[in-house]
Order: structure tokens, then sequence, then C-alpha cells
């Protein structure tokens, strides 16, 4: 099965070497690596000056420069777009470092042909799980990351994990060529956060299934693109902002009838997780950005970094 690799980067070439450093040690031989520059054109010279034409013999690492900052799923779609005969697409986090038999695990979950998209483990890098899978409570716009601040040798039953979710964590997920025949596209619109819930989700509704490789792991060090993962209080208006935005967006486009009840929950949820941290800079990033997920508001915004 040939797999290629879709990586989307941001003015980042350090975390992109380490990620391809880790690819290198992959016992799964067959792919290739696309990465879409999102920075623009410096940054992209810096990429293309900075990693390497091939990964050992016959697995060639590609990189295009997008035409302005497309986003996470826009870089994606790019990525795909660039490698439209592969078995798989393993879209992965630039800050990652999967270990070498994860590609192969996802691969062999893949081939037993009772799933169109399989996720890993993904863990953070003090040891603990930042998810096995994810659950979207659909009344709450919440999603729940399966397994998450659990120790990384606890083993997880598969089959559980399998019931429970029903998207996979955008950092590592990937998807076969049925699924991107039967679900197209990730929504560009999204811009960032989220997009992989929805893309999961409306595969859900068109029969798409789930799967997961029991130990293929892949570490995150999450956040350093977007600062995500700071301190409560010192969080910026872009992640926060977009986060609780394309969670009413989400609603929107899959779950549309449940939008009254959701919305109140989230916008309680904003309160309940800056406020009582005396995060209130942050509490109004995220009301304006419910707001204009409730107005439904897509795309970037007018004052966002690009």
């Amino acid at each position: 099965m040939h797999v290629t690799v879709c990586i989307v980067g941001f003015r980042n070439v350090g975390d992109i070497q380490g990620c391809l450093e880790a690819l290198a040690g992959s016992t799964h031989t067959d792919f290739d690596v696309v990465i879409c520059e999102n920075g623009g054109p410096e940054a992209f010279e810096a990429l293309r000056a900075g990693i390497p034409a091939t990964l050992g013999e016959g697995r060639p690492v590609r990189a295009i420069l997008a035409a302005g900052n497309l986003g996470y799923a826009g870089g994606v779609n790019a990525c795909i777009a660039l490698a439209p005969d592969s078995d798989a697409w393993w879209v992965l986090n630039p800050d990652t470092h999967p270990e070498p038999q994860a590609m192969a695990l996802q691969v062999a979950r893949l081939a037993v042909g009772d799933c169109q998209a399989v996720g890993s483990t993904i863990y953070l890098s003090d040891g603990r799980v930042q998810s096995h899978g994810g659950r979207w409570r659909p009344w709450l716009a919440r999603a729940e990351s399966i397994g998450h601040g659990s120790a990384l040798g606890l083993v997880p039953d598969p089959a559980d994990i399998e019931r429970t979710q029903n998207y996979l964590n955008g950092a590592s997920m990937m998807m076969s060529r049925r699924f991107l025949q039967t679900v197209g596209p990730m929504r560009e619109e999204y811009f960032l956060y989220c997009e992989e819930v929805e893309w999961c989700l409306r595969g859900g509704k068109l029969g798409m299934r789930l799967g997961f490789a029991p130990g293929a792991r892949v570490l995150h060090y999450a956040g350093t693109t977007t600062g995500s993962y700071d301190d409560m209080r010192r969080r910026p208006r872009g992640p926060i902002y977009l986060n609780e935005r394309n969670k009413m967006l989400t609603t929107r486009d899959v779950f549309p009838a449940r939008l009254p009840i959701a919305a109140l929950a989230s916008l309680a949820l904003v309160f309940l997780r800056f406020g009582r941290r005396g995060a209130w800079r942050q509490v109004g990033y995220g009301v304006s950005g419910w707001i204009a997920g409730m107005l439904n508001r897509r795309g970037a915004p007018a004052w966002f970094g690009l």
C-alpha cells in the first residue's frame, strides 16, 4: 500500500526536519512525503534548503508553496491533490515524531478492509497520552480526547476505542482512497481547528468507519505553531477564537437541529474553562469566536496574521 504523508507547515522548518527524521526510520517504506508551506515565499525557500530530496532510497520529499495561507485544511487538500494516485494519505502535524512502526501498523489496520480511516495513539513529550481518538459531543459542541492524560504504558482496548470514537485526532490520521472518494476534501473555510472533526463526522454520516491501530504511536510536541498549549492566561487570540467559532460551524454543518442547545452549552463552557482560571482576556477571545460561529462567519479572520 503506497502512502503519501501530508504535512502542512507555517514557517517552522525545524519542526518539519524533526518529523522527517522520524519518518526516515519507518518500517513501512512504500511512501512519499508532500509538504505544503503556508508561510510565504521566504519560508518556502528556507524549507526547501532545510529538507532532503528523499528519505533513503525511493521515498521522495516534495515541497509546494501555497498561494497564501490556506489554513490547515487547505494545506492538507493541496498535499492530497499533488498525490492523487496514492492508496492512502497520512495527515501528520509538522510537530510530530512518529515511532518506526506507526505507519506500518496503520496500513495493516486499513488493509483489514472494515474501516476507511485509521487513528493512532498520540502522546505528549511528558509521556502522557494526548488521545487514542476523539468523541464529539453534539449537544455540548465539545470534542473529548479518549484517554487524555493517561499513562502511555496503559494498553487501551482497540475495540472499545473504535466503538467510542467518531473523529480522529488531526495530528495523525490515515485516510483511505475510499474515504476520500466518498467524503471529499476537508472544508477549507474552517481555516484552523475542528476541520478534522467535521471531516470524520461527515464521513460517519456517509457510512465511513474509523479504525484504531493499537501500538501505532506518535509523539506530538503540541502547539508549537499556534501557542494553543501555552498557559491558559497567555494563550493567544487566534486559536481560542477559531476553536470556539468552528465548534459552532461544526454543529451548524453536521447537527443543525442541535445548534440552539449546543450554542448555549458551548458559551457556558467558555466561561467555565477560562473564567475560573482568571483568564478574562481569553474569555473575550472565546466569546467573540462563539459570536462569529453563530453568525456563520468562515475563513481566516481579517485580523489573523497571515
